[in-house]
């Protein structure tokens, strides 16, 4: 009997021991199916592991172009969350039958069809968030591309607002170009010299009067006192009574037409016809045999407009499509380098410089050194003012022409003497020392709309036979005009 109650004993507390673990397997599994459920609906709204469905830009976007919002199939975040939720579950039910196979062996088949059931979900969890993978890089991709359409399409407006600027720029640079061509017509730069002995002249021979000696005794005065110079004005009442003797000139009117026949004639000496038949704007061009750069040498006696010439020369240059480089050879004027840079950024050319009071001809020599390695069409050569009179200025300009030779084969191959209107005769004796030591090969009348002496072109040409290239009518870029004879005879006597 104690045997048999012992071990009822031993039974009764087994199996109250029994009951005991089952529920504690029971409530344990309940703790995980609830922490499961919990955590399954926390990562409904933030997925684990994965970045938010809100737009996040993959890499650092310019202002102007704003990020492109990353958007997923929403079906997909579905499926890929019941994909979850089945995972946890099936946790969940294998934690439960591995607790109830603990007190129940029995039941090991239930927790291997559970865990079996575990992996298919588990397998199914991982095939969704890999969908969902791709479908978040392919929305990135998107997403991608159209920020970068959008930055091409800031950047294509950015270029056209550019362009647009661009030509407005050039727009104002042609109006500025036109509005400098539109200086003074030849005609109005002499007005003031018609207003001179040409208005005597036409007063004497307007007036149809019959040619008499009182009438030739008014027009030699007249001419004497013209400019023209005591040679020119011989020369041209010769000619009048050359004609008078052959009887070809009837009355005043005659005389008028026989005048300016012969002073065309006399400016066109050397010219070789009107301007607008020589090279590039008045300066003859080279002949095919001479290699680039042409090289002109400007000279002239102090305050008659060289530095100015020089620019408004490489303007026209220029516009008759030519390359140009200016040569700052004044280096010893105050500020005559700053004047050519002035006159050289108007005209839109480079320019070589050197240092105050150094040597001319060394900086001169590099200018036509840098035109022959860029391959530049002119080198234009200011030089500094200086009288005349002084044998020692002029014969440093001598060695200024020799430095040019040096540099480049013929050169200079122009020597443009700039002379101002406003001397009268005195230009005449200027332009006979400056020939003589230099051999000049061409004219630059400028200041003609400031006085009434323009007639001295008239003797320049007549005593000296070289030709007048260029005359300045203003102070405008475009007031530098190539010399026809034709057109200033017109201009001369047309405008009445």
């Amino acid at each position: 009997m104690p045997f048999a109650l012992a071990v009822s004993t031993l039974l009764a507390v087994a199996e109250g021991f029994r009951t005991l673990a089952i529920a504690v397997a029971i409530l344990v599994a309940l703790a995980i199916v609830v922490a499961f459920v919990v955590r399954a609906r926390v990562r409904r709204k933030v997925p684990p592991g994965l970045p938010s469905t809100q737009a996040r830009p993959e890499a650092p976007i310019e202002e102007a172009v704003p990020p492109v919002e990353v958007v997923l199939p929403a079906e997909r975040l579905a499926r890929r969350d019941r994909a979850r939720d089945d995972v946890a579950a099936a946790q969940a039910a294998v934690a439960a039958a591995e607790a109830k196979a603990a007190a129940d062996p029995q039941a090991r088949a239930d927790v291997e069809r559970r865990r079996r059931a575990l992996a298919d979900a588990q397998r199914r969890l991982d095939y969704e968030t890999r969908k969902v993978g791709e479908a978040e890089e392919k929305a990135r991709r998107e997403a991608q591309a159209q920020v970068l359409a959008r930055r091409e399409q800031a950047e294509r407006e950015a270029r056209e607002a550019e362009e647009a600027r661009a030509r407005a720029a050039q727009d104002a640079q042609r109006a500025k170009l036109a509005e400098a061509e539109a200086g003074k017509t030849l005609a109005e730069g002499l007005a003031k010299t018609r207003g001179g002995f040409m208005a005597r002249l036409n007063a004497l021979l307007g007036t149809g009067k019959a040619l008499d000696d009182a009438a030739l005794a008014e027009l030699e005065e007249i001419l004497f006192s013209a400019d023209v110079g005591v040679h020119t004005a011989t020369h041209l009442l010769g000619s009048v009574r050359e004609r008078l003797a052959r009887r070809e000139l009837a009355d005043l009117s005659k005389v008028k037409a026989a005048l300016r026949e012969e002073i065309e004639r006399i400016l066109s000496l050397g010219t070789g016809g009107p301007a607008s038949e020589a090279g590039h704007g008045g300066l003859p061009d080279l002949p095919p045999s001479v290699p680039s750069p042409q090289v002109v040498m400007v000279v002239g006696v102090n305050g008659t407009g060289k530095t100015t010439t020089v620019g408004k020369l490489a303007f026209r240059l220029k516009q008759a499509g030519k390359s140009v480089l200016l040569g700052a050879g004044d280096t010893f004027r105050a500020a005559a380098g700053e004047q050519l840079d002035v006159w050289a950024d108007r005209a839109q050319a480079p320019i070589v410089r050197g240092k105050d009071g150094s040597d001319p001809g060394a900086v001169l020599f590099d200018s036509v050194a840098r035109a022959k390695v860029e391959r530049i069409d002119v080198v234009l050569c200011d030089t500094a003012g200086r009288l005349h009179t002084k044998a020692g200025l002029m014969d440093e300009l001598k060695r200024i022409e020799r430095t040019l030779q040096k540099a480049h084969g013929g050169a200079p191959h122009e020597v443009l003497l700039v002379v101002d209107a406003t001397t009268g005769q005195n230009a005449i004796a200027q332009a006979r020392q400056f020939h003589e030591a230099l051999g000049v090969t061409g004219f630059v009348l400028t200041k003609l709309d400031g006085t009434a002496k323009g007639g001295v072109i008239i003797g320049i040409c007549d005593e000296l036979k070289i030709p007048v290239r260029y005359v300045g009518i203003g102070e405008k870029i475009s007031d530098l005009k190539p010399f026809d004879p034709h057109e200033f005879v017109a201009a001369l006597f047309d405008s009445f």
